[in-house]
């Protein structure tokens, strides 16, 4: 997307810069990429539809037409999460229901087919024409190095058949032309990826009102998830407290009342026994420090995040590199649940994943907190596998923040976390 996407924190597009406009070309390609990649699967699935469609003639179509509908619905999500990452959030829908007659009522589906028709076509076109200006620009600056390679009658050249070429001196004419596809595509490519996603912004958005309706459902199951992770941590500080401390009071107690029984018979046993008391009294107040460290990390009020990030990457068994760019302090409770988020997928990926290394990135963007853990371990995490992925689900969705994990087999692991700084 141009630079001046503000979901990337960049400045907007000075026409006369020239470091600023490669980079918008650049951007620009990336996302005209993208979009050509799902002009092609919407045209594919558009196709199917109609074809499904005008097989409900006959009646064979009206098995196959829901499925064709839901395969339309998973490439416009996927081009709602792909413009969602390259501007506003556009939220996804409902899954579409299972009976052709109340899919076709959403106006959500009708609003999917209105889209396809003009991405399909429209998104395909443009996509096509902005990834080919380079392509032109490079084949006409690179044709004095291979027109001789032509066969004979076509060294006409690549300048559209306006340029006659019979020696070195001419194929100069078309490296000039080569230039002038350069600037059109620094002219350009900018600019048509904002044609290309108008429709998708315009047709795949939730219709009026029903951003508030979507928005109270996700504070609703926000709200859940917070009422499930306080829960879920009050059991963990009890249980730490009723497996762990108490157990060493209780210890002590014994230890100590056996001693002061001892005394007066063989004060040496009680002398050995009050050093054993003082010992599981050490030991009792070292794991109550570890419980209130769980609750609130102290190292966050004496240093940053960044500082306490890179202790514990210090602390990890496996190397992990700490890449943090905070400009300014998050809310308390922000920077200890990013902090608990590393802390446990470090944790998850000494124990589970194998790997040699691990990347933890930090940013901070559009007031949000971003991380971004990566390691080169053997890869297939999931959330049901018992490896505290679901904790760090609920704790990061407690905070109205986003959760997701990419873990193909063989790696490498990537989990993107981001939450809101507060105040």
């Amino acid at each position: 997307m141009p630079v001046n996407d503000p979901a990337r924190g960049e400045q907007p597009v000075r026409p006369w810069d020239p470091i600023v406009r490669a980079r918008a070309t650049l951007d620009g390609l990336e996302y005209l990429a993208g979009g050509f990649g799902t002009a092609v699967l919407t045209l594919i699935a558009l196709l199917g539809v109609i074809v499904s469609a005008l097989a409900c003639l006959v009646g064979a179509g009206l098995l196959v037409l829901p499925t064709a509908l839901r395969v339309l619905r998973a490439i416009a999500d996927r081009e709602r999460a792909r413009l969602s990452r390259w501007g506003p959030e556009i939220i996804v829908p409902d899954p579409l229901p299972s009976g052709l007659r109340a899919a076709l009522k959403q106006p959500v589906t009708r609003r999917e087919l209105a889209w396809a028709l003009t991405h399909g076509s429209f998104g395909l076109v443009l996509g096509l024409a902005g990834i080919t200006l380079p392509l032109y620009a490079a084949r006409d600056l690179t044709y004095p190095l291979w027109w001789r390679l032509l066969p004979p009658g076509e060294t006409g050249g690549p300048g559209m058949g306006l340029l006659e070429v019979d020696e070195l001196t001419d194929t100069f004419m078309i490296v000039l032309m080569g230039l002038g596809w350069i600037a059109l595509t620094l002219l350009l490519v900018p600019v048509i990826p904002r044609l290309q996603a108008w429709p998708g912004r315009r047709l795949l958005a939730p219709v009026p009102g029903a951003d508030l309706a979507l928005r109270v459902a996700q504070l609703t199951a926000t709200r859940a998830a917070a009422v499930d992770a306080h829960a879920a941590e009050l059991r963990r500080i009890e249980r730490l407290l009723h497996d762990g401390t108490q157990n060493r009071i209780v210890a002590v107690t014994v230890m100590l009342g056996a001693a002061r029984r001892a005394v007066a018979r063989d004060p040496a046993t009680a002398e050995a026994m009050l050093e054993d008391a003082q010992g599981a009294a050490e030991q009792a107040l070292a794991e109550l420090r570890g419980v209130v460290r769980s609750i609130l990390p102290p190292v966050l009020e004496d240093r940053s995040l960044s500082d306490a990030l890179t202790g514990l990457a210090a602390a990890s068994p496996v190397p992990c590199g700490i890449d943090a760019d905070l400009p300014r302090r998050c809310a308390v409770s922000v920077e200890a649940t990013a902090y608990f988020v590393v802390a446990e997928a470090l944790n998850n990926v000494a124990r589970h994943s194998g790997a040699g290394r691990a990347t933890v990135t930090v940013r901070q963007r559009d007031d949000r907190l971003w991380l971004t853990i990566v390691d080169d371990g053997r890869g297939g995490a999931g959330e049901r596998s018992g490896s505290g992925l679901a904790g760090i689900r609920h704790r990061t969705e407690a905070h109205d923040g986003t959760f997701a994990l990419t873990s193909p087999p063989g790696g490498p692991t990537t989990l993107n976390v981001s939450l809101p700084c507060g105040l």
